[in-house]
């Protein structure tokens, strides 16, 4: 890892919260992630599993929780499971944990060889009744790919079939939706190091410049203030390839004249950080993108003066969609007669703003969390509303990261320029 260690308190905490969620005498297993194979005899970069690295903070493949909080024998409770270093796989892969490092990232003090579980686990899964397993039910996910969590599913109902089963991801879901403050304080270092690089980029962008070059900078940034890197792939959109969401190809060249959507985030301590900025690529708005502009920071504004806890995803959408038919009139994109003859489940603002203002974020940038209950404080979510109009081959978005509060909220990017003023002057100088 290029982090500094994170505190275990971190993860102290999660297991707790996990674990008081489970049944009476039932025990929790999580997997890592597979190694992917990619062509001939290499592998993709190993990406562990988000739900296991919430509950340890172990990024080595081959890493196993095990939560029986019932145990009869107490030094058995939690336990991490690791693979065993070998001298000659480390001359070629290199180093792997010690039990007395991993204790020290983990908080978790049981550190077994996986080469030692079977046995142990036989033992265990006997004195309990109930066997939680984890599976990925992100909804917006579709698990095409037999993983080796689904692997272990099918596995242990064949070998031990007369146990109860339940889904770890019912309580993986309401759990890691709300933040503990050990959380938002990694969150806060990713978000301080995309304010850095967007800092550098107002700098170094130009007339000429590459898409590519811009990613390169990013990367580099990154890097170089100990982040894993991109948190996701980021979005460098000249011109008209801003209204393209998940526009990634990033090899065209930015014009004089033009507009930059960048959509990107560090990664720090495996917590994500999800900024979006449009600036103009020669440092100056024109009147007519700067109306534009201020018309999408006025809407991303009114999100965060409603989304707040008690309000449903659900409702906090269908107010800002009100609010960006009155400014979208207002601009001139939607006329009078547009809005009075839209179609109720296809509003007329949204040929204009096609997708959704806002997501859960944290280990994974597209984070676990309910779309249909009311939001909690603890929560993190984006806001990142947009203007995409085709006709003016423009396309604007403004999103910053908030953290939902007993009263309200606070937003976590405050200190990264997103007025037109700020822009223009950093841009300038």
């Amino acid at each position: 890892m290029r982090n500094l260690p994170l505190n275990p308190q971190l993860f102290i905490e999660n297991r707790k919260r996990f674990t008081a969620r489970m049944d009476k005498n039932a025990i929790a297993i999580f997997n890592s992630n597979d190694e992917m194979p990619l062509n001939g005899d290499a592998i993709y970069p190993f990406v562990q599993n988000a739900d296991l690295y919430w509950l340890c903070g172990i990024t080595q493949e081959d890493t196993m929780v095990v939560l029986f909080p019932d145990n009869p024998d107490a030094s058995f409770r939690e336990v991490l499971v690791l693979t065993r270093p070998n001298e000659l796989k480390e001359k070629w892969n290199g180093y792997r944990l010690r039990k007395e490092q991993a204790r020290e990232l983990s908080g978790m003090q049981t550190i077994i060889w996986l080469d030692e579980l079977d046995a142990l686990l036989q033992t265990w899964i006997h004195l309990a009744d109930t066997i939680y397993l984890n599976t990925n039910e992100n909804d917006r996910k579709a698990t095409e790919i037999p993983t080796r969590d689904y692997r272990y599913v099918k596995y242990m109902k064949k070998r031990y079939p007369l146990h109860n089963y339940k889904r770890s991801a019912r309580i993986m879901r309401d759990l890691r939706a709300v933040k503990t403050a050990y959380e938002v304080e990694v969150m806060s270092k990713a978000i301080e190091i995309t304010e850095n690089t967007f800092r550098r980029l107002l700098k170094f962008i130009r007339p000429g410049v590459m898409e590519y070059e811009i990613e390169g900078e990013i990367w580099h940034s990154f890097i170089s203030q100990r982040s894993d890197g991109p948190a996701y792939g980021s979005i460098i959109a000249s011109g008209d390839n801003a209204r393209i969401l998940h526009y990634v190809e990033n090899n065209k060249e930015c014009k004089d004249g033009d507009l930059i959507l960048m959509d990107f985030g560090a990664s720090y301590g495996h917590y994500a950080a999800d900024l979006t900025r449009t600036i103009p690529v020669n440092g100056k708005f024109t009147r007519r993108q700067k109306t534009v502009y201020n018309a999408c920071l006025d809407l991303h504004r009114y999100c965060a003066s409603i989304l707040k806890p008690g309000i449903t995803v659900v409702k906090y959408h269908e107010m800002v969609g009100d609010k960006a038919t009155e400014l979208f009139l207002k601009i001139g994109l939607l006329k009078k007669s547009d809005v009075k003859n839209e179609d109720p489940s296809n509003r007329a603002y949204r040929k204009y703003l096609y997708h959704g203002i806002s997501h859960h974020l944290g280990v994974d940038v597209h984070d676990l969390g309910t779309k249909t209950e009311p939001v909690k404080a603890g929560m993190v979510f984006t806001i990142e509303p947009g203007i995409y109009i085709e006709e003016e081959h423009m396309g604007i978005r403004i999103e910053n990261n908030y953290w939902m509060t007993r009263n309200g909220n606070k937003d976590l990017m405050k200190n990264i320029p997103i007025t037109v003023e700020e822009i223009e002057a950093l841009m300038k100088r």
